[in-house]
């Protein structure tokens, strides 16, 4: 009787212990009014138009009490009063009405323009405003016409959860890492909820100054597609974020008639054809437009960015259908680059070029289409232990639990691509050479770098399971592994473990307090 009355009050202690001591992420709140626009410029994000050396587009928000906007824009100067030279334009505006919506709930203007027959390489400041309420004048600098000019810009996964919370500081290294960026890529999925206005906003405040400086190449993932049941039904499709098109204003040069407008388009930035593709949707159909985008493209370098990989990085999510439609039409026109996102983890690797190329170089130093997946939020999988085997690539390194973000460098014949972690540490690195022949020599860097990041030996991403809890649950689940776990403090401060238990590809999710009790 001793012995049962000496184990109940251990067991007490320790689950007094774990409610004292266990830490519980603090997450933050919103009211409901913070993402809400107001008589002054908010949002303000610039685009680049087709030729980065004429044009730039720049858009942003107000509530409807606006009903016009300008933007004003001049060649910058040293001297503070530049804007005497300034142009003033007067916006396209257009009513945003997502007030029947439940993720979005509010109605505003946004405003656009477009900045035509710029300079090439030259700095103009611009702001934007109603006539009387005006942004400070803010800088960017216009592609060079010498194609030979090096230039570098940024390029980043998924953002997609804890936007504000955590991609706020890898997109701001990156920023501090690589300040000279002429543009950032985007490669999907940079908010979780496609219509959800409060994690726009998250997005917006996170980059803060750095979107209406550094102009944004965006691609849709499958989380800016979402079914809209208050407007369309409860068996509606999927649609892309009703904010997407009304907040960038993106080239228009994609395939016509094919509901892809600012989603599917390229950019010709001085030796470099970027391309951006939408793999959630007319996958197929894209082609006769990308086979035309490419077989006349007349520049150095072709890059391509699109939201799912054609080879994945972790396990489960291979995307066959798509690597049988676009690798071949990569390797036919020799793709120089895939930038990608969706598997929230680190892979990089690349394909073989075609086989009757003879140069003299060993067949290592040789390489076709290089792809890399790559997440800049805070969400992690883990990596495919199986690589790219029987997939028709080779993968050269990965990275799990890891934000990153990647600095691209061209150079004439030269390209080089760094990936950093979120505290600027180089973790991969590679350089393309451009041979006569347009075959790539590839020289392989990551030695550079520090040791592969898994989850064995970094900071825990899971939350911890205490071991007497563990037991309680495997003894009643028996032959289920504990695959996740997420704590919670309820508001009377009571800790609870949210657990997904796995046994032969079935998943139960369990809920657990630090008493043991299973809760319903």
């Amino acid at each position: 009787m001793k012995h049962l009355f000496f184990s109940f009050c251990l067991l007490l202690v320790i689950n007094f212990a774990i409610a004292q001591e266990y830490k519980v992420y603090k997450a933050p709140s919103f009211r409901e009014e913070w993402s809400k626009p107001s008589y002054y410029p908010d949002r303000v994000v610039l685009n680049f138009g087709a030729d980065p050396a004429a044009e730039a587009n720049v858009t942003w928000r107000t509530d409807t009490s606006i009903p016009t906007g300008y933007a004003e824009i001049a060649i910058a100067d040293g001297a503070p009063k530049f804007w005497r030279n300034a142009e003033t334009i007067t916006a396209k505006t257009e009513v945003f009405d997502g007030s029947k919506v439940e993720d979005v709930k509010i109605k505003a203007h946004y405003h656009s323009v477009q900045f035509k027959n710029l300079k090439p390489d030259t700095m103009y400041g611009y702001r934007v405003g109603d006539g009387e309420s005006w942004t400070e004048w803010t800088q960017f600098t216009t592609a060079s016409r010498d194609n030979d000019k090096p230039f570098s810009f940024l390029y980043v996964g998924d953002a997609q959860n804890y936007v504000l919370e955590l991609w706020a500081r890898l997109i701001r290294e990156g920023y501090r890492k690589a300040p000279d960026s002429k543009f950032i890529i985007h490669a999907g999925d940079l908010i979780n909820r496609a219509h959800r206005d409060q994690e726009w906003h998250e997005w917006f405040t996170a980059g803060g100054f750095i979107h209406s400086m550094v102009p944004s190449m965006v691609t849709p993932g499958n989380h800016e597609y979402r079914d809209i049941p208050e407007l369309d039904g409860e068996d509606a499709e999927r649609r892309l974020s009703l904010q997407w098109r009304p907040q960038f204003t993106l080239p228009e040069n994609g395939p016509k008639g094919l509901g892809l407008e600012e989603t599917v388009y390229y950019m010709d930035y001085q030796d470099a054809r970027i391309i951006s593709l939408n793999s959630n949707v007319a996958q197929k159909e894209q082609i006769p437009w990308l086979e035309k985008v490419l077989s006349e493209n007349t520049k150095k370098w072709t890059i391509v960015t699109y939201h799912h990989p054609l080879f994945s990085a972790s396990a489960g999510r291979d995307n066959d259908e798509l690597r049988k439609a676009w690798k071949p039409i990569f390797d036919k026109y020799n793709v120089d680059l895939a930038l990608q996102g969706h598997d929230h983890s680190y892979a990089r690797g690349r394909v073989s070029p075609e086989d009757n190329v003879l140069d003299g170089m060993n067949a290592r130093d040789k390489t076709g289409t290089v792809y890399v997946v790559s997440v800049s939020g805070g969400k992690m999988y883990s990596v495919s232990e199986e690589g790219w085997k029987g997939k028709g690539a080779e993968r050269d390194r990965k990275a799990e639990n890891t934000q990153l973000f990647q600095v691209i460098n061209i150079d004439g014949d030269k390209l080089s691509f760094e990936s950093y972690t979120a505290v600027g540490e180089l973790y991969d690195a590679f350089d393309l050479v451009k041979q006569e022949n347009g075959i790539n020599e590839f020289i392989e860097r990551k030695a550079e770098a520090g040791d592969e990041r898994r989850f064995s030996n970094t900071i825990p991403y899971e939350d911890p399971l205490p071991e007497n809890l563990q037991t309680i649950l495997l003894s009643k689940y028996p032959g289920n592994e504990i695959t996740r776990v997420s704590a919670s403090k309820k508001k009377n401060g009571a800790l609870v473990f949210n657990v997904r238990l796995e046994k032969d590809g079935e998943r139960t999710n369990v809920a657990i307090d630090a008493k043991g009790n299973i809760l319903d």
